[in-house]
């Protein structure tokens, strides 16, 4: 889905009409803003044609920031991440990892970086492993879940009602 979702995209400079797989795409002007699929926009970064808009990355203070956010909140409280919070996460880690199998001083940002990502999985998925315990959930809580935690959210739920059931069920029987 996220592979297919919109970003913007500004021009690193001209460019004439490109077709990518049957698809036509620009021409591009140098500092225009354009809007393409994410992986359109991707393998033009790497053709260094397009640069991705800041606000469709995630850097190092946005991430202190959501992993703060995310640890002063309560278990019974989930607080909403970025949209795309998790594909923006994944390719900025690859980002910082590349960039430290380049140059070993960028190592440390790499794994603080990583570390803060875990933290905040970490406690998000708590959070989740919690709601889906509870037999009738709140669609407060559900309404900040990303499309990633809601499919865990859900496949979560289902185990523990069932496990609940079976047990439930087998205490009539017996």
């Amino acid at each position: 889905m996220f592979e297919n979702s919109m970003v913007k995209v500004i021009a690193n400079r001209n460019s004439p009409e490109i077709i990518i797989a049957e698809l036509k795409i620009g021409p591009f002007e140098e500092g225009n803003e354009y809007e393409l699929r994410f992986w359109i926009a991707q393998e033009l970064e790497k053709a260094r044609i397009v640069r991705f808009r800041q606000e469709e990355l995630l850097d190092m203070q946005q991430l202190h920031k959501i992993h703060w956010k995310e640890r002063v909140q309560g278990i019974s409280r989930m607080s909403t991440l970025p949209e795309n919070f998790y594909p923006k996460l994944r390719r900025y880690l690859n980002r910082l990892r590349e960039n430290a199998l380049k140059n070993p001083d960028k190592m440390q940002e790499y794994m603080k970086a990583n570390q803060l990502a875990r933290d905040i999985i970490n406690n998000r998925v708590k959070k989740i492993v919690s709601l889906a315990s509870i037999p009738t959930p709140t669609n407060q809580f559900i309404k900040n879940l990303t499309a990633e935690e809601l499919a865990l959210f859900e496949q979560l739920h289902q185990i523990i009602s069932s496990w609940r059931d079976k047990i439930l069920e087998g205490g009539k029987k017996g």
